[in-house]
């Protein structure tokens, strides 16, 4: 008597699974209501901060002017993709690992890079709608003019990738640092208020000590910044700038390198399950 076997479905492919995950990140991401504003409207409420403090006050370079509230919105762009990329995963990943969600997961047929790769798509689609929502808002109410040149645009696009990679690698790579999901708020949430602070986002960079200056250009979101302002403001403001031009290379060097450091380092250090676990 011969059997009949029943035909074996296809694995489904790598790309395939993470596709998948990135829905399933988002409708994760979006139900944390408390989260989504923080980070979606942190951004403009600085912003709006900064506009009632200084008023009328402008920034003039030959014969350009911008709003003060509109040479600050630049960073605050910059700020937003950190919140949404580098906070939000590591916090978030370091609460799945708390909750035990890593471990099953790791338990299960899915590979690994499926994971991460839902987590990178959910991070481009948020830090897309956060910085359009920013944009218009500061275009709208804070006296920002947003470029014409395409080469602007260009200089934009390039700087919001190579930063919102970067902040995604490291956010991964962050989140084995805070020891239980309860302190991971406050693990992630304090060096990026210190971040923000030393990389021009709430003052001009250029009036910070020396010292800090040199500590700030170790890190990615200064240059996130810096960047943001070569393809937001006139090219006259590449005065104000301590090297008195955008320096789009060292920019794009520091921003790949730490692009390549945040895998590096996971790869060692990522772990899928909680200390007392091991």
């Amino acid at each position: 008597m011969s059997t009949v076997s029943a035909p074996t479905r296809p694995t489904p492919s790598t790309l395939r699974v993470g596709w998948s995950r990135v829905g399933l990140e988002l409708k994760m991401f979006f139900r944390e209501r408390d989260a989504v504003v923080f980070s979606f409207l942190l951004p403009i409420v600085l912003l709006a901060i900064f506009a009632v403090v200084f008023g009328d006050q402008e920034i003039t370079v030959d014969g350009a002017a911008v709003s003060l509230a509109g040479y600050m919105a630049p960073a605050m762009v910059a700020s937003g993709i950190f919140l949404v990329s580098f906070q939000s995963l590591a916090i978030s990943i370091a609460l799945e690992r708390d909750e035990r969600m890593l471990k099953r997961l790791r338990g299960t047929p899915m590979p690994p890079v499926a994971y991460f790769l839902g987590k990178i798509g959910m991070v481009i689609v948020t830090a897309t709608a956060q910085t359009g929502l920013l944009l218009a808002s500061a275009a709208l109410a804070f006296g920002l003019e947003l470029p014409t040149e395409p080469g602007k645009w260009l200089t934009f696009a390039w700087v919001f990738l190579l930063g919102a990679a970067a902040g995604t690698v490291l956010g991964i790579a962050y989140s084995s640092v805070p020891r239980s999901g309860r302190s991971a708020a406050a693990v992630v949430t304090g060096p990026m208020l210190i971040m923000m602070f030393i990389s021009g986002v709430f003052f001009v960079f250029r009036d910070l000590p020396e010292w800090l200056q040199a500590v700030a250009s170790g890190f990615p979101l200064k240059w996130l910044a810096q960047g943001m302002r070569s393809a937001l403001l006139p090219e006259e403001f590449a005065a104000v700038e301590v090297s008195e031009s955008w320096q789009h290379g060292p920019t794009v060097l520091i921003l790949a390198a730490w692009l390549v450091a945040g895998p590096v380092v996971a790869t060692w250090t990522f772990p899928w399950t909680r200390r007392n676990d091991r």
